[in-house]
């Protein structure tokens, strides 16, 4: 593929306890395809401010963009207001409906048995333990790589998963959705329901919560059939 305005821009947004870095796997194969690639930095701040964030990262590029998300960054990137988002992808991410919160969706069924066990600190910030990030979080990846990602961790604030969510752009947008059926975080029997209420395009595969991480291949595949869909 060509670079021209007419290509899609793939807009990568991370999720809680992350970073734009998290998305290095798929960086790299992305571009060697030809396919123009920003991540998006979230304050996870509020969904309000990650919203707006997202919008702004939106107006940096040119002509039609791809957003893909992972796990708590689904809620943002289906409120996103930018025109020139032409779809969506899910990776082992949140989607609430209309009025719904992250936490609605989160909470809707009982965690895995080594789920991370989660609690906001004194200033409304949740940090993940870092034996959670091999324990739940990338149970697939290597020790060293499990500190590596509780060092760069990113808290998230109580209000992201509080707020009520607007209308979602997967009711209008073709929406793919990669189903990670070894989740410790989100349940994948919630993932299903998610994403069959959205109608979306569904990759299912026996993959860890960060398959952006530990299965970069996957996350490969499904992007690039949103970008196949798109030309």
């Amino acid at each position: 593929m060509n670079t021209a305005s007419s290509s899609p821009t793939i807009v990568l947004v991370h999720g809680a306890w992350a970073d734009g870095s998290s998305w290095n796997a798929v960086i790299g194969p992305l571009q060697s395809k030809g396919l123009r690639v920003m991540a998006a930095p979230l304050p996870l701040s509020s969904l309000t401010d990650d919203i707006a964030a997202l919008d702004r990262a939106i107006e940096r590029t040119e002509g039609p963009v791809i957003l893909a998300a992972h796990a708590y960054a689904g809620a943002v990137i289906s409120a996103s207001t930018s025109e020139r988002v032409k779809s969506l992808v899910f990776i082992a991410a949140l989607a609430p409906d209309e009025g719904e919160t992250v936490a609605d969706v989160f909470y809707r069924l009982p965690a895995h048995p080594d789920t991370a066990k989660l609690a906001p600190d004194g200033n409304g910030l949740i940090w993940m333990a870092v034996e959670d990030f091999g324990k739940a979080f990338a149970q697939h990846v290597t020790p060293e790589r499990a500190q590596m990602l509780a060092a760069i961790q990113r808290p998230i604030a109580v209000s992201c998963i509080q707020q009520p969510m607007p209308k979602p752009g997967w009711k209008t947008k073709p929406s793919w959705f990669l189903i990670a059926e070894e989740d410790r975080m989100i349940n994948p029997e919630t993932q299903h329901f998610m994403a069959t209420r959205m109608k979306a395009q569904i990759s299912s595969r026996k993959v860890d919560h960060t398959p952006l991480v530990t299965s970069p291949g996957d996350v490969v595949e499904m992007i690039g059939r949103a970008v196949k869909a798109l030309a």
